[in-house]
């Protein structure tokens, strides 16, 4: 028989944002896996569900839990996995116990809901059609030292969780790999009563952070300027545009130049295939 796995997703603060289907799922459930049995019937009781059996899976336990999910949804049933709060596998334990239901042929489908890192990348003001999720990076060593480089070249918005003690020294490292005036977001205490996002470049929160910071942290860091040159067929288009509007040749590819960041030079040869001719660049 086939059974099914459900990641659950649950609120990361605001108990309001449990939803419906997410009370279903967890009141049908032959088994709750958990990371901490205690904070998962808490909102068991808030939810109003009684009598569903929980088994704790975290980090340690995992392995162990993972053949007892099996079991279970070999026999048809259906299992639940939440983390403490958001969404499960995402810097929290299920992405092995995932890949293992995937392997053995059983369903997996999700109840989506909060989740930290889309909630601050939204609400952030910067860039969100492309965006990195990088986890908590190594604290320090040669791991670090690559996940920051990765991220001051990355053209996308990055977005990373990381605990309050460690926020100003990441901060400062962030700013030295990017640069102090890339634009960032640190979001704090998402959803809940003392909620913050705190807006600047990367110095100016990493002195802001040097005070004592608390809660739940997520930073989101602008992408890279790119370095991009346009292509030929690009400046073209572009110096037809500029003709077009009926300026001069000599005008027409000092405008395209300066706009596209390019040598006068090789403006000035690409605008002697267009019929007409040019006049010498000065």
């Amino acid at each position: 028989m086939t059974g099914t796995l459900v990641l659950v997703a649950t609120p990361i603060g605001n108990l309001g944002d449990l939803s419906p289907r997410a009370v279903e799922e967890l009141s049908g459930a032959a088994l709750i896996c958990c990371e901490d049995t205690r904070r998962t019937g808490k909102l068991l009781v808030h939810a109003g569900i009684k009598g569903v059996r929980m088994k704790r899976l975290d980090d340690h336990t995992e392995r162990a839990g993972t053949a007892v999910v099996l079991d279970l949804l070999g026999a048809g049933q259906r299992v639940v996995l939440v983390s403490d709060a958001g969404t499960p596998a995402i810097s929290d334990p299920g992405e092995r116990l995932v890949a293992a239901v995937v392997e053995a042929g059983h369903t997996v489908t999700a109840v989506p809901g909060p989740a930290a890192v889309i909630a601050a990348l939204v609400a952030s003001g910067l860039a969100t059609s492309r965006f990195v999720y990088e986890g908590f990076i190594a604290r320090k060593g040669g791991e670090r030292a690559i996940a920051l480089a990765r991220i001051a070249q990355e053209n996308a918005t990055s977005v990373m969780y990381e605990s309050p003690n460690r926020l100003a020294a990441t901060l400062r490292d962030l700013a030295g790999a990017c640069g102090g005036d890339r634009r960032a977001v640190v979001a704090r205490e998402l959803t809940k009563l003392h909620e913050e996002f705190v807006r600047g470049t990367l110095d100016e929160l990493a002195a802001w952070a040097d005070d004592e910071v608390k809660g739940e942290i997520v930073i989101v860091i602008a992408g890279a300027t790119p370095a991009l040159e346009a292509d030929d067929d690009a400046v073209l288009a572009a110096l037809r545009m500029a003709l077009n509007t009926g300026v001069s040749r000599r005008d027409a590819i000092a405008k395209v130049a300066s706009d596209l960041g390019l040598r006068r030079g090789r403006v000035y040869d690409l605008a002697l295939t267009i019929p007409g001719g040019v006049t010498p660049p000065s």
